[in-house]
């Protein structure tokens, strides 16, 4: 139960991948809305003048992310930043993962300072084979961020361990991103994590039973997939391109939030 006010935040800088862009969170224009933005104007509904930047590109490994995107955030001076990286790193077929715990600890080191809450997350892992093979990676990144949080005073949103978000029927049809409405759930974590009432209590319950869906129903689902995003996503991994190469930040500057244009 909520028993303090929170802080009154009065600027938001998120930096990170696709994840923190906000897709599959489609909208009208074409443009990802994303649980930042949904978190931005909740934020800016209760903070007059509320401040938001969004530095995120989808693809961005830990190394880009603390490249372009880290020093950028740290001098805006925001409030609040979050930070989200690495477990792009972690579904390449080579990776690191000293280097990624590296990385992600200088992240960590030049934001702290530079805001008065930083907030990092143990991203949400979808229940299904394809990721399998990497989920001991994936945990281990997840192990490093409650460390670094321990350390530096960051707090953690654990999207990892909310069932809810393991469900099949919170991903797009990529199987990589999450719906509208996951990201209204991870929004719903962040306000919570950020000391706010919970507008959502159970947003982590795992969602009612449904009949799942027919044998020849799940192969065409499967080649559909296999098709327009496994072998593309495969791809890039093996010639070391990403779906993000040559995109913009999405808010490059910290401006008043207003909602999509």
């Amino acid at each position: 139960m909520q028993t303090n006010t929170p802080p009154p935040y009065s600027s938001l800088v998120a930096v990170g991948d696709s994840f923190t862009e906000g897709m599959s969170d489609l909208l009208p224009d074409g443009s990802y809305r994303g649980w930042a933005d949904l978190l931005a104007a909740r934020l800016a509904a209760r903070t007059p003048g509320f401040r938001y930047a969004n530095l995120a590109v989808r693809g961005k490994l830990i190394q880009q992310i603390v490249d372009e995107q880290v020093d950028v955030a740290a001098a805006m001076g925001a409030d609040v930043i979050t930070l989200v990286g690495g477990l792009n790193d972690t579904l390449r077929p080579k990776c690191d993962m000293g280097r990624v715990r590296g990385l992600l600890t200088e992240a960590v080191e030049r934001l702290t300072p530079a805001c008065k809450q930083l907030v990092l997350m143990r991203s949400p892992g979808r229940q299904g084979p394809v990721l399998e093979r990497f989920r001991p990676r994936m945990e281990e990144l997840f192990n490093t961020v409650d460390e670094l949080a321990a350390r530096h005073g960051a707090l953690v949103v654990d999207l990892y361990g909310a069932p809810s978000l393991a469900d099949p029927r919170m991903w797009d049809v990529d199987r990589l991103h999450l719906t509208a409405e996951g990201h209204r759930r991870v929004a719903e974590a962040v306000w919570q994590t950020l000391g706010h009432a919970a507008e959502d209590a159970e947003w982590h319950v795992p969602l009612p039973p449904t009949l799942p869906p027919g044998w020849m129903t799940r192969r065409v689902a499967d080649a559909r997939f296999a098709r327009q995003h496994l072998l593309p996503w495969i791809g890039r991994r093996l010639t070391g391109r990403s779906s993000g190469d040559g995109l913009p930040p999405k808010r490059p500057e910290l401006l008043p939030y207003e909602g999509p244009a």
